[in-house]
Formats: structure tokens, C-alpha cells, sequence
């Protein structure tokens, strides 16, 4: 982090009140950034400071928010029109919601607010949470949230709240991004069960997204391809995960080398005079670019289809010098369309040459 980011985000912590309204000293933010931007499993304990929804916590000494691994609740609503929209008919108001759009999409429901009323019953009387990650390097999101695991005391027992979320059938198990290392069984067991019972967004007619069917076959296949680069990437430093905090120090370390890239496709700015670049989420205004001088190559790849999908790239990674401002910034260059795996993804059919090539 560099210091003027830092001295951002202290300026914004230091102006935070917690629950009980008094205000961070600039040393108290100090000791809660260093604790969260830490690398490690376990991060440490944390006065709960806001409940925004369902899977959306604060805590103290920072003003962004915590994003739960393996939870996906619905939305709250946000403005009155949508609330009215949704009482005078639920199944026109989600249609509408979804539009012309060939993947499930977000939206504000009443089981987003009773997933909200959920969580604030269950942090109840909860003063201190404990902050748990998945991965040592998988520490914030592409949103500059903190990936984690929130755990409470109850009875003297630390208890996951993002297992008991979708036991409670107020999120299901969200595997969108990867399944969860450390507590897949237990994701998938409290999902079972609150199936089972009927619980929450599992009940018949509950006002809820209708098409869970067709979001858990998305989501499964890929967290199992996630899992899969994870699985053939053990003890290899050439594979690399770009959301990863040091994936620029490892592909810097693989310089000229061939490296395994695992990422989702973002931007695609087809070049009219130069080569076409094409990006891997990392972070906003970071992401780390693909560079296609082929467009033959880039078209038979599939890459372009794949937006917000996830794909391994095959290549080495090098150093470009913008002939401009001098600035150098880490690339592969794509020559051949075999370099990009996609992801198999219910709906998209992968093109026949990249398959084969």
C-alpha cells in the first residue's frame, strides 16, 4: 500500500464513530489497518461496529466493509420505488429486474430485508467479532473489501457466522469465486439442511430470487475449476492467482518464464491500429492486461465471450515500457489461442478451435 493510499484510508477510518459513538484515535485506525492488511489465516478480534445487510458487516477502525466468503444474500431495498414495485407483484417486479440478461441477476427482495433483521438478531448483544480468512494471500476483493470469515462468541464458543447464515436458509452456499478451502463441508452441509427444512429462501413461494437452480449450477461449475487450478497449482510458484496480494511479486519472480494464470476476463478494448488488449480483474483501475496482436487468434480463443468468466492463462510474462511517460507494466502477450482455458459455464458454448488447439 502505498503511503498516499494509506494516508486515504486513515483519513476515512479516524473519521468513523463505532456502535457506542466515539470517535478512532489515528493510532487505534493505524493498529486495525495493519491487523487487516496483514497476511495470515487468522486476523484477530474486532469491535462490530454496523450491520449493513445480510452478508455485509463493519467493523472497527475502517469504513469499508467485509465481504463473507461463501455467502450471497439478496438485496435490501434501497429506494421505495422498487419496495412498492415488489408489493404490487413480486414475479413482474423480478422480471423486470432481469430484463434482457442471460445470467441471473441482483436485485432488492423482501427475503434480502429478512436476511438484514437475520443478522442483526444473531450479532445481538455481540460486541467483539474474530476475523478469519480463507488464504493467507486472499485479503481484499476487487472492491477494496476484506475477504472473511466473521466468527462470534456465543456460549464461549466461536461460531462462523457465514455457515450459519445459510443454515438459517437466509443465503445459499456462494462458490462463485472458488469453493471455500477451509469450510466447503460445513458450507455444504448447512445448505443441505436448511433445504431440507424449507428454511428462508427455500421455502415454496417465499419472495425470493425464483432461479437458485439455475445461479448453484453456475456458481459449482465455477468453484470447481477454481478448485481444479488450485488442485495442479499446489507447491508450483508458476501458478498464480492475479487476485492473490503478491501475484505482480510472483509473476516479477517468473519473469521469462511460462506461468499458469488464473483470472476472470474484463475489459476488452479491441485495438484499431494496435493490438487488442484484453484484461484480467485484479483491481479497480489495476487489472493486468492480455495483449492479442492476432485477431484471428483472438476471436478463436473465445476470450471475448467470456467477460466476468474465469479463464487460465498459459504465458510469459514480461515488461512493457510505455514510450511515453517511461512507466513499465507486466503483460503476457496471447499468440495462440490454446494459451486460454476457459471455464466451462452452463449456457456459453466454448469455441470449437480453442477447445481443439
Amino acid at each position: 500500500m502505498t503511503n498516499r493510499l494509506l494516508v486515504g484510508l486513515l483519513a476515512l477510518v479516524t473519521a468513523c464513530a463505532p456502535v457506542g459513538g466515539e470517535r478512532y484515535s489515528r493510532k487505534q485506525a493505524q493498529k486495525s489497518l495493519k491487523k487487516l492488511e496483514a497476511p495470515g489465516i487468522v486476523v484477530g478480534e474486532f469491535d462490530l461496529t454496523k450491520i449493513v445487510d445480510g452478508d455485509t458487516i463493519k467493523v472497527e477502525g475502517l469504513d469499508s466493509s467485509l465481504r463473507l466468503i461463501g455467502d450471497d444474500t439478496e438485496e435490501t431495498f434501497k429506494n421505495e420505488a422498487d419496495r412498492r414495485e415488489a408489493e404490487a407483484g413480486f414475479e413482474a417486479y423480478i422480471k423486470a429486474k432481469k430484463g434482457n440478461s442471460t445470467r441471473p441477476v441482483k436485485g432488492a427482495t423482501p427475503m434480502g430485508e429478512q436476511a438484514k433483521v437475520f443478522a442483526k438478531n444473531w450479532f445481538a448483544g455481540v460486541d467483539k467479532v474474530r476475523i478469519e480468512r480463507d488464504h493467507p494471500a486472499e485479503i481484499r476483493d476487487r472492491y477494496n473489501r476484506y475477504l472473511a470469515y466473521v466468527f462470534a462468541n456465543k456460549k464461549g464458543t466461536w461460531v462462523n457466522y457465514n455457515i450459519e447464515v445459510v443454515r438459517a436458509g437466509m443465503s445459499p452456499y456462494f462458490p462463485k469465486y472458488g469453493n471455500s478451502r477451509r469450510f466447503h463441508a460445513e458450507f455444504v452441509a448447512a445448505q443441505d439442511e436448511a433445504k431440507q427444512a424449507k428454511r428462508g429462501i427455500w421455502q415454496p413461494g417465499a419472495p425470493a430470487y425464483p432461479d437458485y437452480a439455475e445461479r448453484e449450477a453456475w456458481w459449482v461449475a465455477r468453484g470447481n475449476f477454481v478448485d481444479a487450478f488450485r488442485k495442479e497449482g499446489e507447491g508450483k510458484s508458476n501458478y498464480i492467482d492475479i487476485t492473490h496480494w503478491d501475484a505482480l511479486q510472483q509473476l516479477e519472480a517468473n519473469l521469462g518464464k511460462e506461468v499458469k494464470l488464473l483470472g476472470t476476463v474484463g475489459d476488452v478494448r479491441i485495438g484499431e491500429k494496435g493490438p487488442t488488449r484484453v484484461t484480467l480483474s485484479r483491481r479497480l483501475f489495476a487489472d493486468f492486461p492480455l495483449i492479442f496482436f492476432d485477431r484471428d487468434v483472438l476471436g478463436t480463443s473465445g476470450i471475448s465471450e467470456w467477460k466476468s468468466e474465469y479463464v487460465i492463462v498459459t504465458g510469459v510474462p514480461t515488461f512493457y515500457e510505455n514510450k511515453h511517460n517511461k512507466k513499465k507494466q507486466l503483460q503476457i502477450q496471447i499468440d495462440r489461442a490454446s494459451q486460454i482455458t476457459l471455464c466451462p459455464v452452463p449456457g456459453l458454448s466454448i469455441p470449437t478451435a480453442s477447445a481443439s488447439k
